[in-house]
């Protein structure tokens, strides 16, 4: 069986509902964070204060280019036990997946190993570098005992370049212990690149035990920011490689604007090589760094243990009903999915939506996917439409 993640078995205190830092009205049960969160209004805030500061650019100094990205940039570092020396800025992550994919040792004929029903931005780059290199991707089906890491790690052989999986699924939060993953790649020389947007900020992850030689976020998720914006973890070990763009923010003593023009091949320190052209966003960077603060504040230990006694008694309340999810020892704490045993009612999702009941179908799941600005009145909510439905 998978190993259970340590955030269930915590003693971390409970967050009480956060709801007030939300623009949600109350007639608006909002369970699918998976899909796309709600923004705090704190981030709101700070996103069109950004904005506004663009109708003024004579205020703009060659500084502002690189305060705020650095401190953002800081924050995102701090949630994963990483130094800013080693995050870079993306616009996405099928962006942060092209970089590791530029960068990866693979020779003619090897391999790569996704999983079964994998979110496509971690698969399709792959998919082409193996096209490219005369390999191939190895697809793991979905293990009979729900352990996908013991799944991956028997796939693993010498001709193994590149285990590139999630933290944990998209479709019902299956987990993976990402942590005997990351042994087993070290043991045979392959990369472990990590799609974590389905998991970052509502789930702890240590980049010392982990050891991935890529992890790459969206904001836009659990960490509940901004749309087109994201992070990468790049490895050390990786620092000297080539990025996707020639930016020129990217290179040595680029804060000096004057001196432009005196071109250079040398790079700004660590991983900032590897940036977005024009990742000083004056309204995202701002509003990604006022959620990564409210994160940090609380906790991700606490939001996980909070989040977890949530999805723990919606999954009791479902199987009451004949439901199916996974158990809590092979799912991701703060995902859910849940599975109807004779098929999906037909036009359950629309009749949720109109009782202001918000959820996704992802696969065979009703994907239900709460935050901290969800109480109790909304899952009641929830079941009284499935009550009255099954």
């Amino acid at each position: 069986m998978a190993r259970a993640p340590d955030i269930v078995k915590c003693n971390a205190p409970m967050i009480p509902c956060q709801r007030h830092l939300f623009d949600i009205p109350r007639e608006v049960a909002y369970l699918n964070c998976a899909y796309i969160s709600p923004i705090p209004s704190a981030t709101r805030a700070a996103g069109q204060a950004g904005m506004a500061r663009k109708s003024r650019p004579w205020e703009l100094t060659p500084l502002d280019f690189f305060t705020e990205a650095e401190a953002t940039r800081n924050l995102f570092a701090g949630l994963i036990g990483a130094t800013a020396e080693d995050i870079a800025v993306v616009p996405s992550v099928s962006y942060g997946i092209g970089i590791a994919a530029a960068n990866v040792a693979f020779r003619k004929g090897q391999t790569v190993i996704t999983l079964a029903e994998q979110f496509p931005s971690n698969v399709y780059p792959w998919r082409r570098l193996a096209a490219d290199r005369k390999g191939s991707v190895v697809t793991i089906p979905p293990p009979h005992d729900g352990d996908w890491a013991a799944a991956v790690m028997s796939a693993i052989d010498a001709e193994t370049a590149v285990v590139a999986v999630p933290n944990c699924l998209w479709t019902d939060g299956g987990l993976i212990d990402l942590e005997r993953v990351s042994d087993a790649c070290r043991e045979s020389g392959a990369a472990l690149v990590i799609d974590a947007t389905q998991s970052l900020g509502a789930l702890p992850l240590d980049i010392g035990r982990v050891r991935p030689d890529f992890l790459v976020s969206a904001c836009y998720k659990w960490l509940l920011g901004p749309y087109s914006l994201g992070f990468i973890y790049i490895s050390p070990d990786y620092h000297d490689g080539r990025p996707l763009e020639q930016t020129w923010i990217g290179r040595e003593n680029s804060e000096d604007f004057a001196g432009l023009v005196n071109y250079r091949d040398t790079f700004q320190p660590g991983a900032r090589r590897f940036d977005v052209g024009e990742r000083s966003n004056f309204a995202l960077m701002p509003a990604a760094r006022a959620s990564l603060e409210l994160i940090a504040d609380w906790g991700i230990d606490q939001i996980a243990a909070t989040l977890g006694g949530l999805t723990r008694g919606i999954a009791a309340r479902a199987q009451s009903l004949g439901l199916i999810s996974r158990p809590d020892d092979q799912r991701a704490g703060h995902f859910l999915g849940i599975r109807f045993p004779n098929g999906m009612p037909e036009g359950l999702v629309g009749r949720l939506s109109a009782a202001g009941v918000h959820v996704s179908v992802r696969g065979t799941s009703m994907r239900v996917t709460p935050h901290l600005y969800n109480d109790a009145e909304d899952v009641d909510r929830l079941f009284e439409v499935l009550e009255s439905t099954l």
